[in-house]
């Protein structure tokens, strides 16, 4: 030990002394923190696709928060950030508040329908006898719903199966509720300190990856947002064309329709299950020719906005063909749930990227065109 070291402070040593890590240390390093990183991921998991909408809405809405700050640099702070969280709050919650009123009164109805089925059954519809085999199906009607002890049968099921759902329906819907909890407040940090958390995103990723993990993050964040773009402005624009075909045709409840379309419509065909439910409501009302008319306009819009004018949204920001973008949706879902109706389209954008610029179509890091040409 030298004198300079015997005079030093405790500790100094430790920031002057160059230490050279051995592959081993190395090797160890790299387990422990891969390890760390796997128990934090299953800490978090239960939470994780809180934190996977937060970042996505943060994503989506950063270009539009930016803009208003730069209007309202004063904002930047606190009240943009509260007031875009509160605006994302009332886009799920008004919509989930309609649907459950209409769900409520709705069931208060089927209620009082029940218990008067129960004394006096159902009459067989007049549309019924204009059916194809009419006769055979008034005849099942009449055996299975015409009489009060048929009736009875099926109230004594549907209310054995409620006791047995009910709790696991309330318990899923407090979880839920403690997501969106959980996703509103990740957004608002999310949108405060968005400029350091991007800052330190792009350290990070060029730091591990270089320049191609830079570019790989921007075009996870264009197809993230022209996902969403896409979802958000094809749903509202679905639901409020079939809305208005609900409405002249003449369905009860066609603005709720309209809304719940409108929902649907961020799932593929999805949609088709409102324009059913409306055209079994006319049905039911024994007006088969609107039926039948608002089931050809909601096939037709749907297979429009899915096929062509939402895939024309997720494209243009990702530069994806018509079938990856389908195949990222249906594929997404499939394997991520409701969240992979973003990360499918982003995901497959990423690896295209990583496609091209490998084959040489576009200049990137990855392109070996250009480390050809270097060399």
């Amino acid at each position: 030990m030298t004198e300079d070291t015997e005079n030093a402070a405790p500790g100094s040593w430790i920031a002057t002394t160059p230490h050279r890590w051995s592959q081993g240390q190395r090797i160890a390093g790299m387990c422990a923190v891969a390890v760390l990183v796997l128990a934090g991921i299953w800490t978090l998991h239960p939470f994780l696709p809180a934190l996977g909408w937060g970042g996505i809405f943060a994503i989506s809405l950063w270009p539009i928060h930016e803009r208003c700050a730069a209007h309202w640099p004063s904002g930047r702070g606190l009240a943009l950030p509260i007031l875009f969280t509160l605006l994302v709050l009332l886009i799920f919650v008004v919509p989930m508040v309609m649907v459950a009123s209409a769900v409520i009164h709705d069931s208060m109805a089927a209620t009082q329908w029940l218990a008067t089925a129960n004394t006096q059954g159902v009459p067989v519809p007049d549309f019924v006898a204009h059916l194809p085999y009419g006769d055979h199906l008034a005849a099942w009607w009449q055996s299975y719903l015409g009489t009060p002890e048929s009736i009875s049968r099926l109230s004594h099921r549907a209310t054995d199966m409620h006791l047995q759902t009910g709790e696991k329906i309330l318990g899923g819907l407090a979880h839920r509720l403690i997501l969106l909890f959980f996703m509103l407040l990740t957004l608002f940090f999310l949108l405060r300190d968005g400029t350091s958390v991007a800052q330190a995103l792009r350290i990070g990723s060029r730091r591990a990856f270089g320049e191609a993990g830079e570019r790989v993050a921007h075009q996870a964040a264009q197809a993230i947002r022209g996902t969403v773009n896409g979802l958000v402005i094809v749903g509202f624009g679905e639901g409020v064309l079939l809305g208005f075909a609900y409405e002249l045709s003449g369905v009860t409840h066609a603005a709720l329709l309209g809304l719940l379309t409108g929902l649907l419509s961020a799932i593929p065909f999805g949609a088709m299950v409102a324009v059913a439910a409306a055209a079994g409501l006319l049905v039911a009302d024994g007006s088969i020719l609107a039926a039948g008319i608002v089931l050809v306009i909601g096939i037709v819009v749907i297979f429009v906005a899915d096929h062509f004018v939402r895939p024309a949204f997720i494209g243009g920001a990702t530069r994806l063909p018509f079938l990856w973008v389908l195949l990222g949706i249906l594929g997404g879902i499939e394997t991520w749930g409701l969240i992979g109706l973003v990360m499918g389209p982003a995901i497959i954008a990423v690896l295209m990227l990583l496609w091209r610029e490998w084959v040489g179509m576009v200049k990137g890091p990855l392109n070996p065109v250009e480390e050809t040409a270097a060399d």
